[in-house]
């Protein structure tokens, strides 16, 4: 199953599903379940209407908040990988149609109709929408291919609605899904990162479709690019976990710095990297050929530290104007935030003072914080958490739960513990519902508490003012004014949530692990998420597929068909 690029062996599955069925070895010519063959039998299929949609949300929107929150913001979460598949597809000879979804329309509206492919990308609270419009391109006969964030973590799940899930892919990889060359359903994957990019001026048509505004750039405007890929750190929480760190050629990124320079001056740069600045001497230098006055603005995430005070000087130089650096958690993950062995009090205090230095040079900040780890116990994280909101109101915090994705250790743990709720829908496994494990150290109405406890102080309006009156770039000023709204809609939710775990048993047992059926709640939850399309998945489908696949398919190209 290694190496091999036509008409790939795989798994043959006979029976109704793929998880009751007996497996052996064999070519999948036919899906058992749907009964879906190779759909052209083409040995040549060029000039292919190809579709590439990335949902950003799951959430049609429904309020003037939602609007204003999703245009100026979610709008702008965009990926690089989309828009790189769309500019090879064009290479490629075939017609692209790209869009993003950020709740803005019916999604299947925003492509045109007889497509012959379609690739959706989505994080995995967006997944089950994107099941629900791969059903619809299905029935049409459209090819179904997922990649992105969701696809890597979750492959197997994708395949009961995909006929294609990607984990890596490179030109190589598309050009053999558009020649029909794999069996569906299969997971297939280049074996290795994406390092080959199509430069800023081929991605110019994608960047208008999706972060332009009816043709204009606005205030929010970021333009999404990469200077590396992959992470030193492997944090087990995180899908880069066991990414390697690679740099991308210095005249690739240098030539896409001067080119939006010359043709959009002023523009937000968005630095995708998993962790920017990691060779930060190079990276400074290629930015730094750029002549000062005529540099882009950009954004970034790094380590706290990579944020060293003797960096900080040509970070203001080349115009840095945001940057979100990990604290995580106040007992652990400590050598990101660069405090050595420091934990709880003293942690905090060497942070405060970090964000502190770093607000003379860099007017946006972010720190994100992790709360609820097996390191976690008592009032104390919540405490620290609290008092560094107050002290540092220029920064905007960021709370995490540590969710278990899927091919990450953390996934591994919890879920060899048995501490998944097995049935909770991938949509809600984010804010504000969170808890889709059972937390070693707290109890469900404990935990609920503490996080109602740290959105009040994010939200409240002392906090809002001292943001608004914060002498800092009018973006920021702006971008913490629309979060801190959003913010206490979801501590609305909190409390609704913090309610039914006080007031109905069933509902408790099924936080506490001691009933496996999802409360209706949840499943009321979910459908109002998806509007229109919550029709097109039954309560079963929603319930996740958590199997992992075979960790040998980890290296090198290859191709299981199910």
């Amino acid at each position: 199953m290694f190496g091999m690029r036509r008409r790939v062996p795989g798994i043959l599955v006979l029976g109704s599903t793929v998880r009751d069925a007996q497996v052996k070895l064999g070519y999948c010519i036919v899906n058992a379940e749907t009964g879906r063959s190779h759909p052209t039998g083409k040995s040549d299929r060029r000039g292919l209407k190809v579709g590439i949609i990335e949902l950003l949300t799951d959430k049609l929107i429904t309020s003037r908040v939602e609007r204003v929150y999703s245009t100026y913001l979610t709008k702008q979460y965009v990926s690089v990988a989309p828009q790189v598949v769309a500019v090879w597809c064009r290479k490629l000879g075939h017609e692209v149609h790209y869009t993003t979804y950020y709740g803005q329309a019916d999604p299947r509206s925003l492509l045109p109709g007889q497509l012959d492919v379609v690739f959706v990308s989505s994080y995995t609270r967006a997944s089950t929408l994107a099941y629900a419009l791969a059903k619809l391109l299905r029935k049409e006969g459209i090819v179904t291919v997922i990649g992105g964030p969701h696809a890597k973590s979750y492959p197997v799940d994708c395949l009961r609605f995909f006929d294609l899930a990607v984990l890596e892919c490179d030109k190589e990889l598309i050009s053999d899904i558009l020649l029909g060359q794999f069996d569906y359903p299969s997971i297939v994957s280049s074996g290795r990162p994406l390092t080959d990019i199509p430069s800023v001026e081929e991605r110019m048509p994608e960047i208008h479709a999706s972060v332009f505004d009816r043709g204009r750039r606005t205030l929010t405007t970021l333009v999404p690019i990469l200077a590396s890929v992959g992470c030193p750190y492997a944090c087990d929480f995180c899908t880069d976990w066991d990414s390697s760190y690679t740099a991308l050629p210095a005249d690739q990124l240098e030539a896409d710095l001067r080119y939006l320079a010359e043709h959009l001056p002023g523009v937000l740069i968005a630095y995708h990297d998993p962790n920017f600045g990691v060779r930060f001497d190079e990276t400074m230098e290629v930015i730094e050929r750029i002549p000062r006055k005529r540099r882009n603005p950009y954004v970034m995430e790094s380590s706290l530290a990579i944020m060293k005070e003797s960096r900080l000087q040509r970070l203001k130089d080349t115009r840095c104007v945001f940057v979100a650096p990990g604290v995580e958690s106040w007992n652990s993950y400590s050598n990101k935030a660069g405090v050595g062995s420091k934990q709880g009090r003293d942690k905090l205090e060497q942070v405060v003072a970090h964000f502190d230095l770093l607000k003379d040079y860099v007017p946006g900040l972010q720190a994100n914080f992790l709360l609820g780890l097996d390191c976690d116990m008592g009032s104390d994280p919540v405490e620290l958490t609290k008092e560094f909101i107050r002290r540092s109101p220029q920064v905007w915090p960021t709370i995490n739960i540590p969710t278990p994705l899927g091919g990450t250790p953390l996934f591994d743990e919890v879920h060899g513990e048995g501490r998944i709720l097995c049935a909770m829908p991938f949509s809600l496994y984010f804010t504000p519902y969170y808890m889709a494990t059972k937390l070693k150290h707290y109890d469900p109405i404990e935990f609920y508490d503490h996080l109602i406890d740290i959105y009040s102080t994010i939200g409240s309006a002392r906090m809002l003012a001292k943001r608004v009156l914060f002498g800092g770039h009018p973006f920021f000023r702006f971008l913490n004014s629309v979060r801190t709204l959003d913010d206490r809609r979801d501590i609305r939710e909190f409390r609704t949530v913090r309610d039914m775990l006080a007031s109905d048993k069933q509902f408790l047992a099924f936080h506490e692990g001691r009933e496996a059926a999802l409360p209706e709640f949840y499943h009321q939850r979910a459908k109002s998420r998806m509007g229109a399309y919550a029709e097109l998945i039954s309560s079963e489908e929603r319930t996740p597929w958590l199997e992992p696949i075979d960790p040998q398919v980890a290296n090198g190209r290859f191709a299981l068909s199910y």
